[in-house]
């Protein structure tokens, strides 16, 4: 395991500890957590870059912000609108934009000028034609975006529906299923946009080693399994918040 692996973020931030000794001499106004191939993203007076174990600069160059490498690639944002950069100090493409995510499996969402969404390859090309009201990151193969009806779907990294199911709110899948929204309320469904359960309530969690914690309409907390059986209540009722 790389040293640059093991370590944490200063809790002041301006530095990286290795088992609790700062990893380099220097200080900088802000860092973030290392990723590979063992960068992390920093600020001081002269701007945002990326720096190494040694707490080295990766090249002269400043940005407005920098962010961690995903997949080989980092988001940067300049005067003239955010980008991906490569390991070796490059622009992936010379294309800006309004903003840009992080790469997850191989894709990547970003936002045009014009305010739409769409989703990059790893060379910086869009996968698909269709423009969107927002698009999230891939996960488990599929991405969530938003028409610009305000309905959610999933599609898959070519850009294809995962099936014909719209909701008014949606999550990435974990484990196979997925939180959503409908008219009634949150539940969870499978890959064909299912519900797992008759029930809707105020808000659900993922399921964590098959159960999901979840709040009814009356504030009342419980935990169900994937059949949305009850397997044990935590709170019967909201109750009252202290003044």
């Amino acid at each position: 395991m790389s040293p640059w692996s093991r370590t944490r973020v200063a809790p002041d931030r301006t530095h990286h500890l290795l088992d609790g000794v700062p990893l380099y001499t220097p200080r900088f106004t802000e860092v973030l957590s290392f990723h590979e191939p063992g960068l992390a993203a920093a600020r001081d007076d002269s701007g945002a870059f990326h720096i190494d174990a040694r707490g080295d600069a990766l090249s002269s160059r400043r940005f407005q912000r920098t962010f961690g490498f995903y997949e080989g690639l980092a988001t940067v944002m300049t005067p003239e609108g955010a980008f991906h950069l490569r390991i070796d100090g490059l622009d992936l493409t010379p294309r800006r934009y309004a903003w840009c995510g992080n790469f997850q499996d191989g894709r990547c969402p970003v936002r045009d000028e014009d305010g739409r969404y769409f989703h990059l390859d790893p060379s910086g090309t869009p996968v698909y034609a269709e423009r969107y009201a927002y698009a999230g990151d891939f996960r488990e193969g599929f991405a969530v975006v938003q028409e610009a009806s305000g309905l959610h779907l999933h599609i898959d990294r070519r850009g294809r529906a995962l099936n014909a199911r719209r909701f008014l709110d949606l999550d990435v899948f974990h484990k196979g299923f997925a939180r959503a929204r409908d008219a009634r309320g949150w539940h969870h469904v499978d890959a064909t946009g299912a519900p797992l359960y008759p029930q809707r309530f105020a808000a659900v969690e993922p399921f964590y080693n098959g159960q999901a914690r979840v709040e009814a309409q009356e504030g009342a907390l419980r935990i169900i399994d994937e059949r949305g059986v009850t397997v044990r209540d935590l709170r019967a009722h909201a109750p009252e918040q202290p003044a």
